[in-house]
């Protein structure tokens, strides 16, 4: 594998549709095939719904109509620290499946060596040397050579090896965008969380109003003397009591809307200021989209896929560790010169060469070998069963979203209907209240039941989108920025 990843493309969005297939298109091993089947048996169909044509859809951010959000999203693709983290581990394993095949090729290496050494020579016999004298010896060596060795990979240990870690970098790139999906949800979510907020501070501000109206009101009555004078007063502490209890909902609305934008722009790559402008409003719900078949999901859900190739990865590592049993056949092979005159190291007079060859069986290594394998086996089943835990949990969180869309939407429907009758029954109340004919207990009360529905009909609709969004995430949805 030759291929060499640039910085220049290390960059989120082109990250994990553009390395992995670089690499393995410059890869001559081919990666481990499924195992997918190993999951278990997907259901003929959603127990929730019967919808049979499905496909990923990437625009699906796009489906709640507001350009905005897809700008966000594409911020985040491009600041995200988190989804940075998941393109460098994906740049970690596209560099070790580069080298995991390197033990399988020759390797070569050039050396040149230079020595100088001196001896001394006492007490030796030598002639024409005065007694006790000491003799040296000055000898110098110099030598030059080109090196290869090689162990051919007779049982395909290495290649096992290799297929485990291009299986590796093949999960680190599902991972990554399943983690891409993830982020543009979160987004979404948080952008809804505001959206809900803003509502919910214009819904607050009217209540402060309807209450503080409701006290000036009562408060007009008990000045006048007006109706049952001994219950004026405490009719009066309980219309101020709900304005003070509405300015401070108004305040905790304000509060919600500063936490999601901080959630925000934590998302987004930006200092968590609360500064993010724009008033976001909650959009319609969009059509659902088409479940498709369960089998489906195996085929196009990232976080499945990446689990399916964690588990070829291990099935290759633990052929690697039973390989290792067999025998290694390595080869060396040298050339080059060596002399004593630093100006002959070229000289093809002084050459030398050599050539060996030795064949090596595991005997006794004290265990490592069998800890090894067992290691990886136990790595294998482990694999195995995230695998097909993975796989329930994904079948889970679609019939989930699924039947949620159903019952949150009764829920609204419900509460629509609930809340109109209970705006009829608040003006009612008012307009008997003004003409001095009904009580305050059944105008604050029909206030109170006025509110807290508008505020549940605003959170449903959020809930709702909220529940597509994880709709869209559990079917394996993808959202690429549009150019």
């Amino acid at each position: 594998m030759k291929a060499r990843v640039p910085h220049t493309l290390a960059g989120p969005g082109i990250l994990a549709t553009g390395i992995v297939p670089l690499l393995l298109a410059s890869c001559v091993v081919t990666p481990p095939g499924s195992r997918m089947n190993e999951a278990g048996a997907a259901p003929g169909a959603w127990t929730a719904t019967r919808q049979a044509s499905s496909g990923i859809d990437t625009e699906w951010v796009d489906r709640f109509g507001d350009r905005r959000l897809g700008q966000l999203v594409g911020e985040a693709y491009e600041s995200n620290r988190d989804l940075r983290a998941a393109a460098a581990r994906v740049e970690r394993a596209a560099a070790v499946a580069r080298g995991a095949g390197a033990a399988a090729k020759p390797q070569v290496n050039a050396a040149l060596d230079a020595s100088r050494r001196k001896q001394n020579f006492i007490g030796l016999p030598i002639g024409g040397a005065p007694a006790g004298a000491v003799l040296s010896s000055i000898a110098e060596s110099y030598g030059a050579s080109l090196n290869v060795s090689w162990e051919p990979d007779l049982w395909g240990r290495i290649r096992a090896g290799e297929q485990a870690a291009v299986a590796e970098l093949e999960g680190q790139g599902w991972s990554y965008r399943a983690a891409r999906a993830s982020l543009a949800a979160q987004v979404v979510r948080s952008w809804l969380l505001l959206a809900e907020s803003n509502e919910q501070i214009r819904l607050a501000g009217e209540a402060l109003q309807v209450r503080q109206d409701t006290a000036d009101l009562v408060r007009g009555r008990f000045e006048s003397a007006v109706g049952d004078g001994s219950g004026s007063a405490s009719q009066l502490r309980l219309a101020e009591t709900d304005v003070a209890t509405a300015r401070a909902a108004l305040e905790q609305r304000r509060g919600d809307r500063d936490q999601a934008r901080r959630q925000l722009e934590i998302l987004l790559g930006r200092y968590p200021s609360a500064a993010l402008s724009g008033a976001a409003e909650l959009p319609g719900v969009p059509a659902v989209p088409p479940a498709g078949l369960p089998s489906e999901l195996l085929l196009r859900r990232p976080d499945l896929l990446a689990a399916e190739r964690r588990l070829a990865a291990a099935g290759k590592r633990e052929d690697e560790a039973r390989l290792a049993f067999y025998p290694s056949f390595p080869l060396t092979a040298s050339g080059g010169t060596t002399t004593s005159a630093l100006r002959s190291i070229l000289d093809s007079d002084f050459g030398v060469w050599s050539i060996a060859g030795r064949a090596a069986q595991p005997i006794f290594t004290g265990g490592q070998l069998n800890s090894q394998l067992d290691a990886r086996s136990a790595e294998e089943q482990e694999a195995l069963a995230n695998l097909q835990q993975t796989v329930l949990n994904g079948f889970g969180e679609v019939e989930t979203a699924l039947a949620a869309e159903q019952y949150l939407a009764a829920r609204e429907k419900a509460i629509g209907e609930a809340l109109e009758l209970a705006r009829d029954g608040a003006e009612s109340a008012e307009r008997d209240f003004s003409l001095g004919t009904g009580d305050v207990l059944t105008l604050l009360a029909s206030q109170n039941r006025r509110i807290d529905l508008a505020t549940q009909q605003i959170t449903l609709r959020r809930l709702r989108l909220d529940n597509r969004v994880n709709l869209h995430l559990a079917l394996g949805g993808d959202y690429k920025i549009r150019k």
